[in-house]
């Protein structure tokens, strides 16, 4: 049996999650309390020295990460089909796996966490950011329908959850017609599972 430890409030669980719905797998989810420090116990850090989650179980194998998780998930259970073989369109998926890791992570994501987090942090420049991302994102979904060509890939799962997500910032998706289109067909696919919404001032 799989095993995803995780917590509800977390995009970067939440992408894993939704990929493990979306291939049909079934998955034990083991959820960790932020407010209790319980990703910091010796326990969870024996798993991932750094602290931090997701952490996927699969058998003998142990992986911390969510875009690592998700290379793994799709080369173990559906090879070819999430991320392509070729190698234009391999890059061009790595491309979006390093902007979750850059402007997504400190664009709509970190404006979503001074929100709900109640963090003493200015919002402005995340959103800012993450403006310029949607506006990126909502030229490419205008010609492509996916961000990587004419379906679904790995680098759709990566950005939803954050994306959809961002008015918990403070980040409006009214600008943008393509990325609005692109959610709703992310949440049509067989198997999509959607992040809860989550109440702003969660730590206090």
């Amino acid at each position: 049996m799989i095993r995803l430890y995780r917590n509800v409030v977390s995009g970067h669980c939440h992408r894993v999650e939704l990929f493990l719905s979306l291939l049909g797998l079934p998955f034990e989810k083991v959820e960790l309390n932020f407010l209790e420090n319980e990703h910091k116990s010796p326990s969870f850090l024996a798993l991932n020295p750094l602290g931090q989650i997701p952490v996927l179980q699969d058998g003998d194998v142990t992986l911390a990460d969510s875009n690592a998780i998700l290379v793994y998930l799709e080369g173990q259970y559906a090879p070819g089909q999430w991320l392509p073989r070729d190698p234009v369109g391999a890059a061009r998926v790595q491309r979006w796996l390093s902007l979750a890791a850059g402007p997504l992570a400190f664009g709509p994501a970190m404006a979503r966490a001074i929100q709900v987090f109640s963090r003493p942090l200015d919002p402005q420049p995340a959103i800012e950011r993450a403006h310029a991302l949607l506006a990126h994102m909502d030229g490419e979904l205008a010609a492509t329908g996916w961000l990587v060509g004419t379906k679904p890939t790995l680098a759709d799962v990566v950005h939803y959850a954050y994306v959809a997500r961002a008015p918990e910032g403070g980040v409006s998706l009214k600008a943008y017609p393509a990325v609005r289109a692109w959610l709703a067909r992310v949440e049509a696919l067989p198997g999509f599972v959607p992040m809860v919404k989550t109440p702003v001032g969660l730590a206090e």
